[in-house]
């Protein structure tokens, strides 16, 4: 499906803007879409999957549980601007992805009413549903200047998949001061999602050229192995905490690599797998403990 310089609004629940499923196509351009309804994601895709290539544009949510883009397919959006007025921004299900190019996305997901939010509050989610939906495997998130804003919530949760994260010069802002930039964890499994104590999620995390702001925890059954690169700076905090299911722990919790020319600012005590350190470490009198015990400060 070919579409350009239309207007698409939508009033119901369960009413998306436009939506690909089945291995179809869709191409569109310049589109002007909003949405009313609970569970009408602006850009969506169901069983399946597909490809969806978009340029352009304004997406506009006002439902709960209807983020600007709900993948269970591969989704290329360039140019646009993407906003969930009572959701979280973005979702990413199973092995499928989402590949944003200078957009402003802004999320705003409900304390109370998102089929989630009992589980977590976040404006970008990454998970596995085991529904049925979207097969299992790597999800895969990679965002390229523009925005990225939250106004409630952990600015990422990651949770009972494998995924592979990239940003490179996008300007992330959180208003929720205790949001985390970065939720990497198992969860109860009251949704379905994996077994509990053993649904963590594995993340391979490349900052490159890009400014981080904010506090990452990753829960003992998960991984995070992070690079910062290309002149990346980031401030804040990375901490390995208990899964609150009680799962096995598994190794390499968070692996972190500072590349020449990156810094990392502390702005409390860390806890860490391992560092290689080929940058600048500021530590602003904080510790990180190492997990064979070494203790740098």
């Amino acid at each position: 499906m070919n579409i350009s310089d239309s207007a698409i609004t939508t009033t119901a629940d369960n009413s998306g803007g436009i939506q690909t499923t089945g291995g179809g196509t869709t191409n569109a351009s310049n589109l002007t879409v909003e949405t009313s309804g609970s569970s009408s994601a602006a850009i969506r895709s169901d069983r399946g999957g597909g490809t969806v290539n978009i340029d352009g544009g304004t997406y506009t949510t006002n439902g709960y549980n209807s983020p600007a883009v709900y993948s269970t397919a591969a989704i290329t959006v360039a140019n646009a601007t993407l906003t969930a007025n009572n959701s979280e921004a973005l979702v990413i299900e199973g092995q499928n992805s989402i590949t944003l190019t200078d957009c402003d996305v802004y999320g705003n997901m409900s304390d109370d009413m998102g089929t989630s939010s009992d589980e977590n509050v976040h404006n970008v989610m990454i998970y596995q549903s085991m529904s049925g939906d979207a097969d299992v495997g790597t999800s895969s998130f990679s965002m390229t200047g523009g925005s990225l804003t939250s106004n409630n919530g952990d600015m990422f949760y990651v949770t009972n998949t494998y995924a592979i994260i990239y940003l490179s010069g996008v300007t992330l802002v959180n208003y929720d001061i205790d949001g985390y930039l970065m939720k990497i964890s198992g969860n109860s499994a009251s949704c379905g999602w994996g077994t509990a104590g053993a649904n963590g999620a594995n993340v391979e995390f490349t900052a490159d050229g890009q400014t981080l702001e904010g506090d990452i925890i990753v829960d003992t059954i998960s991984t995070l192995t992070m690079t910062l690169t290309g002149g990346s700076d980031f401030t804040g905090t990375i901490n390995i905490v208990d899964n609150e299911e009680g799962g096995t722990a598994v190794e390499n919790n968070a692996v972190i690599t500072v590349d020449e020319g990156c810094s990392w600012t502390l702005t409390g005590d860390c806890t860490i797998t391992s560092l290689t350190n080929n940058g600048t470490i500021n530590f602003n009198g904080y510790t990180i403990t190492l997990a064979d015990g070494t203790v740098l400060s």
